[in-house]
């Protein structure tokens, strides 16, 4: 798989390097029908707290999200620019479907946004060894450093160098649409038990309607929570897979059962509902999916979506328990995003003070809120808790989350080799395993197989 992934961009070179001129030179980028472009106007005029004078800067930010998320990243960047009036920033931002994939090309044909927002296993799969992306260490003088954990920077760091700045930490975890729960008439799950006895209610009900829904990457993170659930083990520790072929399938076994029981559609269903995102899916708009496993710093979007329904409008959005189906609390934490400067930036100063602004300036901070999870930042923690900002949904859900899940997440876990869409080794063994195109056994094989030539075994 990675060598198709490195043949892809290869063959894309030189098209990313023949554009890369007009793209560094901050006109509009490429937008989708999720995404979209601003540019501020730039004016005479000096700046504070260590800007860059009166000469002109122009800088291209890049991110992915929901529409609130970029909504108030918008708002943010205009008020960066009214503060530093000499510095123009060109955004880019959409959705996640195919998001790394093309920032994977931007990266390696030198093409990259000055200021990206990056998923933590971005550090190891595209820095170069820490050579793709700016030392942030170099640049602490306007980008304060000490409001970050030093545990977080450290995950941050390739050869020795800092990559990114944590923006959060996140976990997932169940949540669930209230209302359509109340109407079927039972219970939100919080066992086996009652996870399938919702599957009997909501298939007696409508057909057409499920307690949870669960595309092909949601699969491999719900199966690692039920393997460590039952087993207690981290799924890969030290390079190593931990789990036996036979663990795996019993795993893979619960998903099919899931299916069967009307727990959660088949993907086929899933895929034929033609959405880009489940919360762009109108079954879950409309409470048709009533159920999801999610970060907690992406749930928002799922909320907003539900509550704005035109034909179900003030659904109540709820965070469940963690589901038991073992004696031991499973799921894991991970550093939810990163914000980096690309290496080639002509500007990485004026880049990392856009970082600064977003993570540790109050104005930004009140603007950005809980947009991308609760912060690792201390001083955007002290902002929110003092105003008394940030979506009270996603405060409750972090919390519970780290409190619950302990276990580590290995740094391919999110290899793109292993959860694009649609070629990614999650992709087709879920796929076809939710097709019948294999069985539990092979499936586990396959995904075992995917999983170690990624890890290099």
């Amino acid at each position: 798989m990675r060598k198709s992934i490195k043949k892809a961009m290869a063959l894309s070179l030189a098209a990313v390097m023949a554009v890369s001129l007009a793209a560094c030179g901050g006109s509009s980028a490429g937008g989708s029908s999720a995404g979209g472009n601003s540019a501020g106007g730039s004016s005479e005029g000096g700046s504070s707290d260590g800007g860059s004078g009166d000469e002109k800067v122009e800088l291209k930010f890049s991110w992915w999200g929901g529409d609130s998320r970029h909504e108030a990243t918008e708002k943010a960047v205009e008020a960066f620019m009214a503060k530093y009036p000499n510095i123009t920033v060109t955004t880019e931002y959409g959705a996640w479907s195919g998001w790394e994939e093309k920032q994977a090309l931007n990266i390696m044909g030198g093409n990259a946004a000055d200021v990206m927002q990056v998923n933590w296993n971005w550090i190891e799969s595209y820095s170069g060894n820490g050579t793709n992306f700016a030392n942030l260490e170099d640049y602490s003088d306007v980008l304060d450093l000490t409001q970050f954990p030093s545990e977080s920077l450290e995950l941050c760091k390739a050869d020795g160098k800092l990559m990114a700045v944590p923006v959060a930490l996140t976990g997932r975890l169940f949540y669930w649409n209230k209302t359509t729960f109340d109407e079927v008439g039972v219970a939100i799950p919080t066992d086996e038990a009652s996870l399938f006895a919702a599957g009997e209610a909501f298939k007696a009900y409508d057909e057409d309607y499920y307690p949870l829904a669960i595309g092909e990457y949601d699969r491999m993170i719900f199966l690692v929570y039920y393997l460590e659930s039952v087993y207690g083990k981290p799924w890969v520790q030290d390079n190593q897979i931990q789990y036996t072929a036979e663990e795996i399938a019993g795993g893979m076994e619960f998903i099919k059962k899931l299916e069967d029981g009307h727990v959660i559609p088949t993907l086929a269903v899933i895929n034929g509902d033609m959405a880009d995102s489940l919360d762009k899916n109108a079954k879950w708009i409309d409470g048709k999916y009533a159920g999801i496993l999610e970060w907690d710093s992406s749930a928002s979007k799922f909320e907003q979506a539900i509550k704005e329904s035109t034909n179900k409008p003030g659904q109540e959005f709820v965070i469940g328990e963690f589901i038991k189906f073992g004696d031991h609390d499973g799921g894991f934490t991970k550093i939810s995003m990163g914000l980096a400067v690309a290496a080639t930036s002509a500007h990485p100063k004026e880049a990392a003070m856009l970082i600064n602004f977003l993570l540790n300036d109050p104005e930004g901070i009140e603007i950005c809120s809980t947009e991308r999870g609760i912060p690792c930042s201390a001083a955007a923690v002290a902002v929110l808790d003092e105003k008394g900002l940030g979506n009270a949904l996603v405060k409750e859900a972090n919390a519970k989350v780290l409190a619950f899940s302990k276990f580590p997440l290995d740094t391919k876990f999110e290899h793109n080799d292993l959860k694009a869409n649609p070629d990614g080794v999650y992709y087709k063994v879920f796929g076809k395993f939710s097709a019948g195109d294999t069985d539990a056994a092979k499936a586990a094989e396959d995904l075992m197989k995917g999983i170690n030539e990624c890890l290099g075994n």
